[in-house]
């Protein structure tokens, strides 16, 4: 995203765009890909409930909270786009405003990685992470990408 400033990520936050919904794919890459038809969208602020809920300690990959939601809705699984974009909607949205903080910051990309688009990027994420107890690694030489070491143990169970 760009301009980060100028948005108000909190009006973002509460726009339904006409989800939740399901939508029926046809494409047989896609189908072959995540396994079914039935394609899940969550409105924001569902993923800003989610993230909410993590407690101290704890991790969730967006991955995990796509798998939730396709889960308890009756879907094959939950579309991975608007899921990036809206773990970050959530995340400016939780800087933006005065208490009712989102721990964003406990939510990884896959593999455990660190998101970039985050508010400060992988270094704030970082800091904050290190002192909540996770050790994170640096991988690459000249593309460094940042991953919590053992991720997975810390993993929160969405039920």
């Amino acid at each position: 995203m760009a301009n980060e400033e100028k948005k108000d990520f909190n009006a973002m936050l509460r726009r339904d765009n006409g989800m939740p919904k399901i939508q029926i794919v046809t494409d047989q890459k896609t189908i072959e890909k995540y396994g079914g038809t039935r394609m899940y969208f969550a409105p924001p602020a569902d993923y800003d409930r989610v993230m909410k809920a993590v407690p101290v300690g704890k991790l969730l990959t967006v991955g995990g909270i796509r798998e939730y939601f396709a889960r308890k809705n009756g879907a094959d699984f939950t579309d991975p786009i608007t899921a990036g974009i809206f773990v970050s909607i959530a995340a400016w949205a939780s800087c933006q405003r005065e208490g009712d903080e989102t721990p964003y910051w406990r939510t990884l990309k896959a593999g455990g990685e660190l998101n970039p688009k985050y508010p400060g990027g992988v270094e704030a994420q970082k800091k904050l992470l290190e002192a909540e107890g996770h050790r994170v690694a640096v991988r690459g030489r000249t593309n460094l990408r940042y991953y919590v070491e053992n991720y997975e143990a810390a993993l929160f169970p969405l039920n």
